[in-house]
C-alpha cells in the first residue's frame, strides 16, 4: 500500500480530483496541479474531439512553466478519465491523444479493456479504473489496471451503494495496489480517514464544483453550497447508470424528486435525460459531502483549506 513513485511528485496531499463530465477543465486542473493535487478532467469535456490535443498541450505547458518558476514545489502529474463504453465513438481518438501526450494517469470508467491499458503502459503511464464492487474490482485488475478508485456510497455522479469501510476492507483483503477512496470526501479530515481505512488517495469531487475555476453555472455552484447530503437524490433515469444528483435540479427540471421512474440500463447514455433537459447540464450531480462546502472560492484556496484541515487532523492524533 503506497502511493506510486510516479504520481508522488509535487504531492502536497494524497487526492485527486475527480474528472467531472462538464465542469471540469484546463484551467481548474491547472490550478489543482499546480497546489498540490492530482487534477483530471474528462476527455469528453474538450468538445470537438480535435480539442483534447489543444487541452492537454495547455496543461503540460501551464505546469511545466509552473515548474520552471517553482523548482522548489513542482506541480503535481495531472490525469484524464476516459469513458470505455461502446456508446463511446470517441475512445480510440482520445486514447490515441493520450498516448501521444503521454498522460500520467489515466482513469477509466464504465469498462475495462485490456487494449486500453496497454495502450498507456507503452509509454510508462498509468491506469486507475473506478469500480463500485469487487466484482468490478477484480475484472479491472485481472484486465491490466495498476490502480482502483473505489466510488462507495455518497459519492457524486455515477456512485455505488457500499460503505466505505466494507469497500475498502474487502479489497485490501486481495489487492496490495494504489486505491483511491470516492464518496462523500470533502475536508481534510476525511482525506486522512481514507488513508486510516486502507486507501493511499482521497478522490475528492463536488467541492471542486464550488471554485472560480469549475465550468458550472452560478446557480450550480449555489446549489452545491446551500445544499446537504439530504438534498442529494441517487437515480438512474437520466443516464441508465445510478447516480447522485441534486435534488433542486431535477425539481427545476420537471421532475418530482421524490417520484422517479426506474431507468433503463439499456439505453445507457450521457447527455439526454428525456424531454428538453440532459443530465450533467440541467440535472446536476454532486456527492453527500457538500454540507461540508460554505462557500466559492479559488481551487488554490480549498486545497489550502483541506491541507491545514488534514494536517491538524493528524497533529490531534499524535497527541
Amino acid at each position: 500500500m503506497a502511493i506510486p513513485s510516479e504520481l508522488k511528485r509535487g504531492l502536497r496531499l494524497p487526492v485527486i480530483a475527480s474528472p467531472m463530465f462538464i465542469v471540469s477543465n484546463p484551467d481548474l486542473v491547472i490550478a489543482q496541479c499546480t497546489s498540490g493535487v492530482i487534477g483530471a478532467f474528462p476527455s469528453l469535456n474538450a468538445r470537438p474531439q480535435a480539442q483534447l490535443g489543444e487541452w492537454l498541450d495547455r496543461v503540460r505547458t501551464a505546469l511545466a512553466e509552473h515548474d520552471a518558476r517553482h523548482p522548489d514545489r513542482p506541480a503535481a502529474p495531472f490525469a484524464v478519465n476516459l469513458i470505455v463504453h461502446r456508446s463511446n465513438d470517441r475512445l480510440a481518438a482520445d486514447l490515441d491523444a493520450c498516448v501521444a501526450h503521454e498522460v500520467p494517469l489515466v482513469i477509466t470508467s464504465l469498462g475495462a479493456q485490456p487494449e486500453v491499458n496497454q495502450a498507456i503502459h507503452s509509454y510508462g503511464g498509468l491506469v486507475f479504473h473506478d469500480v463500485i464492487n469487487q466484482r468490478f474490482a477484480h475484472k479491472a485488475i485481472e484486465k491490466g489496471a495498476d490502480g482502483l478508485i473505489l466510488v462507495a456510497a455518497g459519492a457524486g455522479g455515477h456512485a455505488g451503494v457500499q460503505s466505505p469501510f466494507a469497500l475498502v476492507q474487502e479489497t485490501r483483503a486481495w489487492f496490495d495496489g494504489p486505491i483511491a477512496l470516492s464518496g462523500a470526501i470533502a475536508n481534510g479530515r476525511s482525506i486522512l480517514a481514507a488513508q486510516a481505512m486502507g486507501a493511499d488517495f482521497a478522490y475528492v469531487g463536488s467541492a471542486f464544483i464550488a471554485t472560480e475555476e469549475a465550468n458550472a453555472s452560478a446557480a450550480y455552484k449555489q446549489m452545491i453550497v446551500e445544499g446537504s447530503a439530504e438534498d442529494i437524490i441517487y437515480s438512474d433515469l437520466f443516464t441508465g447508470v445510478h447516480g447522485n444528483y441534486l435534488r433542486a435540479s431535477i425539481a427545476a427540471a420537471g421532475y418530482d424528486p421524490d417520484r422517479l421512474p426506474s431507468g433503463d440500463p439499456s439505453q445507457m447514455n450521457f447527455g439526454s435525460a428525456g424531454g428538453d433537459a440532459k443530465a450533467w447540464r440541467d440535472i446536476w450531480g454532486a456527492g453527500q459531502g457538500i454540507g461540508g462546502v460554505e462557500r466559492v472560492l479559488p481551487a488554490a484556496e480549498l486545497i489550502a483549506r483541506l491541507a491545514r484541515e488534514y494536517d491538524e487532523a493528524r497533529a490531534s492524533l499524535l497527541r
